[in-house]
């Protein structure tokens, strides 16, 4: 198993109600936040045993039909990819939560068994009722964060990054996650951009069995890396871009994770200005690379203000600050060129 250099800091004393949400922005590094979530109902549940845990779920079921991966004992609980890269190595199933369940309760002591993951779920969606003893605050902070459930049995969730920050509460078993400053993004070998095994690209790197010769800069990442288990009631925040892999445990494990962005919704994924980019400069000439980088790093990742300040406010348009309107124009104005 791939071992990062450094442990991931602790904070002790955290309640679901009372998060220290600014200093963990402000700070912008990741933090184990100990036994957050510890009075949760699930969480209690699930110390006393896993049946137990399945019931608390069950008790809030609503019998609504769920997607979830599917893979056999040879996928060894890690939706990933084929040998040659050309399609996924689970199937994506839709059936009862319940079902589910039942499966992975009957392959609880098998020694492979097959992979069962639903990710993602919306808690209000399918289990209306669990925020009620098992939510983090959110609203007390002013921020809308509806909360996810994870649920399979040992699945692990190869190495990615996820635009908005993160607070996830390990609920139900253990979890190890490995996490890596965006900055480690070439020493972590992403694949394809499409398709993915959970909507973003991953590492290509085994971190099981990871092979060096393949991919030597891994131990550069490693390096810089940051690890910790989480125990049932733990939390862990992640800020907004940073790498993290995250390793089921134990036979039957459950997560509720929080994402919430920093910028007002108006303002759109920069995954889209990623696509076009790759379309309208990547294969350009080097010079001409080089020289829409300029114009990228004036007009884009240099201080927001320096290229409309020497304008008079009424001229500034698109380089002054963006509101809801200016959004909804710049909008329009793309559709109408990309349409064209």
């Amino acid at each position: 198993m791939a071992v990062a250099a450094g442990d991931i800091r602790v904070i002790e004393g955290c309640k679901p109600d009372a998060l220290p949400l600014d200093e963990l922005l402000a700070a912008g590094r990741p933090a184990v936040l100990k036994g957050a979530v510890r009075d949760w109902e699930l969480v209690r549940a699930g110390l006393e045993s896993p049946q137990a845990a399945m019931a608390c779920l069950r008790g809030h079921y609503n019998g609504k039909p769920v997607q979830y991966s599917h893979g056999g004992p040879e996928v060894a609980g890690r939706p990933f990819y084929n040998d040659d890269f050309s399609a996924l190595n689970c199937e994506v199933r839709r059936g009862g939560l319940d079902q589910v369940l039942d499966e992975i309760a009957a392959h609880a002591e098998d020694a492979h068994p097959p992979t069962y993951y639903i990710a993602s779920l919306l808690v209000d969606g399918c289990l209306p009722g669990l925020r009620a003893g098992n939510d983090l605050d959110f609203a007390a902070h002013g921020v809308q964060a509806p909360p996810s459930i994870w649920i399979g049995n040992r699945v692990t969730a190869s190495c990615h990054y996820d635009a908005p920050n993160n607070i996830a509460c390990c609920t139900v078993g253990r979890r190890r996650f490995t996490l890596f400053p965006p900055e480690q993004i070439v020493n972590l070998y992403p694949g394809p951009l499409e398709p993915t095994p959970g909507g973003q690209a991953v590492s290509v790197v085994d971190f099981a069995d990871p092979d060096f010769e393949r991919h030597p800069r891994f131990r550069e990442a490693l390096a810089s890396g940051q690890a910790a288990v989480l125990e049932p009631g733990d939390a862990i925040f992640i800020p907004s871009m940073w790498w993290h892999h995250v390793q089921g445990l134990d036979a039957f494990t459950v997560l509720v994770n929080y994402w919430w962005s920093s910028v007002p919704a108006y303002l759109p994924t920069p995954m889209h200005a990623l696509y076009h980019a790759l379309w309208t400069i990547r294969d350009r000439p080097e010079r001409e690379k080089q020289a829409w980088r300029e114009v990228f790093d004036y007009y884009v990742f240099g201080p927001g203000e320096r290229a409309g300040e020497h304008l008079p406010p009424a001229a500034r348009d698109l380089l002054g600050p963006i509101d809801e309107n200016l959004a909804r124009r710049m909008r329009a104005m793309l559709i109408g060129k990309l349409n064209r």
